[in-house]
């Protein structure tokens, strides 16, 4: 019968499973430079940890350390959808190959609620979706938290912070959707924006990007519409833009894009003969709309694997690496547009 392990093992039950002192197992198991531990002897403790399947616990490692493992992400009051979904889950992986844990902390409207979350984890990093205010960012500095990613921030940052501002490239994303548009002979288009106002942040400058597209390619200013996740709202924006002679819509985002295309098929018309439709993010739904829709879409893989090298970086003391390029962005062709 197995036996019933009914506490956690310790590095005491190392140490007097090995004959060793505890202070020997910890710098056996922390590798400690200028300690010349005989090979037999960090052996035995090798063997013993095996045994006993002894793993410190993440308060010793903070301990040790004088920090956890711990990044914590502090998102905004967003909708997690798919692309937030995704994003986490690429930085969450990135960052275990780093030996970091990810520790999301969604605001639930409070922003209040955000800047205490870090007091109560000490973490390695804290990676910010928004720009924090210099208040924040004193008190983090004080903690000795070391780095902050602010992405969609502005860029600024406070005195003496450890911090990189990584700008995703929304207005690129827009840029994107136009020119493929005007490409396929379109030359009036719209916007649809959404109406949840939490993703003001990323719709902004994605409509920026739009517009410079269209300035860029002597087209008229866009035909900007609100269409909230409504079918009679989508069928209403859809007849706006047809009396205003748009023949392409650009959409913040594929839920949007969605929306449109069933507003379109309800008011009898077609995509993309009468109305072409782009979205954003390539969620899963997008490749099995009807017609399929094309999207533009994010490489949340290599934005994720940046961030963690920009955390691992400034926890060693290392410049910041490069920034991925507009590459991370591209058009994912279907019939929609």
């Amino acid at each position: 019968m197995a036996t019933v392990r009914t506490r956690r093992v310790t590095s005491a039950d190392v140490a007097r499973e090995a004959g060793v002192s505890r202070t020997t197992v910890s710098y056996v198991l922390n590798d400690t430079p200028h300690q010349k531990i005989p090979e037999e002897t960090r052996r035995r403790v090798l063997d013993a940890v095996a045994r006993l399947e002894y793993a410190p616990s993440a308060a010793a490692r903070t301990l040790q350390r004088g920090r956890s493992d711990t990044v914590l992400c502090l998102l905004p009051d967003w909708p997690i959808g798919p692309a937030v979904g995704a994003s986490l889950e690429h930085l969450s992986a990135a960052l275990t190959e780093q030996g970091l844990t990810l520790l999301a902390h969604p605001s639930a409207g409070s922003s209040r609620a955000l800047a205490g979350a870090w007091r109560s984890v000490s973490p390695a990093a804290v990676v910010l979706f928004e720009d924090a205010d210099e208040e924040d960012l004193a008190a983090m500095r004080a903690e000795g938290i070391q780095v902050t990613v602010a992405l969609l921030a502005g860029g600024g940052g406070g005195a003496g912070a450890r911090r990189g501002a990584l700008e995703i490239p929304q207005q690129r994303a827009g840029r994107l959707q136009a020119e493929h548009l005007a490409a396929a002979g379109h030359r009036r288009l719209g916007y649809a924006f959404p109406a949840d106002p939490r993703v003001a942040g990323f719709a902004e400058p994605r409509l920026a990007g739009v517009r410079a597209a269209c300035a860029d390619l002597g087209l008229d200013d866009p035909v900007v519409l609100t269409v909230p996740l409504d079918i009679e709202a989508a069928k209403g924006a859809v007849a706006t833009w047809r009396d205003a002679g748009v023949t392409a819509v650009c959409a913040y985002n594929d839920d949007v894009a969605l929306a449109l295309l069933t507003g379109v098929r309800r008011s009898g018309l077609a995509v993309p003969g009468d109305l072409a439709v782009i979205g954003f993010d390539d969620i899963p739904g997008a490749a099995v709309a009807d017609p399929p829709l094309t999207t533009v879409t994010t490489d949340h893989r290599a934005i994720a694997e940046h961030i963690a090298q920009m955390i691992v970086h400034g926890l060693e003391g290392r410049e910041a690496p490069l920034r991925p390029g507009s590459d991370v962005v591209g058009l994912v062709r279907r019939d929609s547009a």
